[in-house]
């Protein structure tokens, strides 16, 4: 039963996200820590940044991590045939149609159309994790409750990434490194 659960649950997660992974953040979120329950916000946070780290899309990273914590191999494997069955069907499909179509001034129109709400998809998921990492999981915004070590490594991230035009994976690696270095600091302390 968890398999088929895992399967329909990232099968929904598959049909729906259109935008790519960080699109997906949302009903990732919704179906694995709102609905089912399989991982908190803080596991969910991390998830988000392992499915980063590590090569390959981010939902089909997520769903594969989502079905080896919940089910093992064949979870992983339900989850992650789920997560990517829609993309395969959706996509040969509309390839063929855009071949036929591409220069339709309707569908250019839809597809333009499309960029809003995928943005808005992203922000909302960035939001979320944001939340989650500078003020915890009970997301009680205060001044007092924010973790300051975060948000400075978040700017100095943001600077790195934006101004400098660092690469993005020796930037995650760089932010790992001085939260350790810092952990390690205040521990001996």
């Amino acid at each position: 039963m968890i398999y088929l659960q895992l399967f329909l649950s990232f099968l929904q997660i598959g049909m729906f996200s259109f935008g790519g992974g960080y699109a997906a953040m949302p009903l990732i979120q919704g179906q694995v820590v709102t609905t089912h329950h399989w991982l908190s916000m803080e596991e969910f946070t991390d998830l988000i940044t392992i499915s980063q780290m590590t090569p390959g899309p981010i939902a089909i990273n997520s769903a594969t991590f989502v079905g080896i914590k919940i089910a093992g191999i064949g979870g992983a494997l339900a989850a992650t045939f789920g997560c990517i069955l829609p993309s395969c069907i959706i996509v040969t499909c509309i390839a063929r149609l855009y071949l036929k179509y591409r220069n339709l001034t309707l569908l250019q129109g839809i597809l333009n159309s499309l960029r809003p709400a995928v943005v808005a998809l992203i922000a909302s998921a960035g939001i979320s994790i944001l939340i989650t990492a500078f003020w915890g999981s009970k997301a009680v915004i205060t001044f007092a409750n924010t973790n300051w070590l975060l948000v400075v490594i978040f700017a100095v991230c943001i600077i790195l990434l934006q101004k400098l035009k660092m690469n993005p994976i020796l930037v995650m690696v760089l932010a790992g490194v001085i939260k350790t270095v810092v952990s390690l600091v205040v521990s001996t302390f």
